[in-house]
C-alpha cells in the first residue's frame, strides 16, 4: 500500500493520474461528477453501509482534488487557512457556536 503524508501529496497523485482526462472534461463537468459522488455517499449513509461509505468518502475526496487541480487550488493550504485549529466563525476550539439545524 502506498504511504501518503498529506493532502497535498494525495492531490498531486490525483493530478498525475487523472489531469489529462480532467482537463478535457473541464471544471463544470468535473463538478457534476463530484456532485454525483456526494449523492452516492448520501445513499451509503442512508443504508449504513460501512464498506460503501469508505469507498464513497474516498471517491468524493478524489473528485474534489480533481476539481481543485483544474482550478489550481492547493487544498492543503486552503483547508488549513480556513480551519487554523479553530472554528472559522467563533474562533474557538472546540467550537462554541450555537447549534444550527442542518439544512434539509
Amino acid at each position: 500500500m502506498l504511504k501518503m503524508t498529506g493532502i497535498r501529496q494525495f492531490q498531486k497523485m490525483m493530478k498525475d493520474i487523472y489531469f489529462h482526462h480532467d482537463s478535457k472534461r473541464g471544471a463544470k463537468a468535473t463538478y457534476e461528477w463530484l456532485k454525483s459522488e456526494v449523492t452516492e455517499l448520501g445513499e451509503a449513509l442512508e443504508k449504513r453501509d460501512v464498506k460503501g461509505l469508505k469507498e464513497e468518502f474516498a471517491d468524493v475526496f478524489a473528485w474534489l482534488c480533481s476539481l481543485a487541480n483544474l482550478l489550481d487550488i492547493d487544498l492543503e493550504t486552503t483547508c488549513y487557512e480556513r480551519y487554523p485549529n479553530r472554528c472559522p466563525k467563533c474562533g474557538n476550539n472546540p467550537c462554541t457556536c450555537p447549534f444550527r439545524k442542518a439544512p434539509l
